[in-house]
C-alpha cells in the first residue's frame, strides 16, 4: 500500500521540469519500517536530485502519518551493481561492457555499441581458430528487449 502511495507522489514530482526525465527503478518496503528508493533518469541521477526527491516524500510521509515516527527512508541511484530494467537505462551505458542473460538461458557479454527502442547489440572479440593459427575476430550479437532476462553493468580496470 504504501508502494503505491510513493509512487504516486514520486510520479506527481516527475512532472516537474527539473526531475521530467526522473523514473521510479524500484520501491521496496522492508522491516522495521524501512523504505528503499531507487531512482534514475535519462541524463544521470544526482544526490542533489535525490535529496530534494527524499525531502518531498519525508515531508508527505510525515504529514500522513503512513509510516509513524520511526521509519527510515533511502532515494538513492540503482548504482552500478544493480541489473538494468528499462530500456530507457541502456542509451546512457553506451560503450559500457554488459553482461546479458538471455530468457533462453545464454549469456552473452560485450561492449554496448547500439541501443534502439527494440534491441542492443553487443560487441565482442573472440579467438577463432584458422587452420593452424588463432585470429581475432570482432562479433556483434544482436538482442531484442524482449530476449533479455537480465543486464547487468560489468565494471572494469
Amino acid at each position: 500500500m504504501i508502494s503505491a502511495q510513493l509512487t504516486q507522489l514520486l510520479e506527481a514530482k516527475f512532472q516537474e521540469e527539473e526531475f521530467a526525465d526522473c523514473f521510479i527503478i524500484e520501491i521496496k518496503t522492508l522491516q522495521n519500517k524501512r523504505v528503499e528508493i531507487y531512482v534514475d533518469s535519462d541524463s544521470g541521477i544526482t544526490f542533489k536530485k535525490c535529496q530534494i526527491l527524499s525531502r518531498h516524500l519525508e515531508a508527505e510521509i510525515d504529514e500522513k502519518g503512513w509510516l509513524g515516527e520511526k521509519y527510515t527512508l533511502e532515494v538513492s541511484s540503482p548504482g552500478i551493481t544493480r541489473p538494468l530494467k528499462f530500456a530507457r537505462q541502456y542509451p546512457r551505458n553506451i560503450g559500457r561492457k554488459l553482461e546479458v542473460k538471455q530468457l533462453e538461458g545464454e549469456t552473452k557479454t560485450g561492449t554496448l555499441i547500439e541501443v534502439d527502442e527494440k534491441q542492443i547489440t553487443l560487441e565482442s572479440k573472440q579467438r577463432i581458430k584458422e587452420g593452424k593459427k588463432k585470429k581475432t575476430v570482432v562479433i556483434q550479437d544482436i538482442i531484442p528487449f524482449d530476449n533479455i532476462k537480465e543486464t547487468k553493468v560489468k565494471i572494469t580496470f
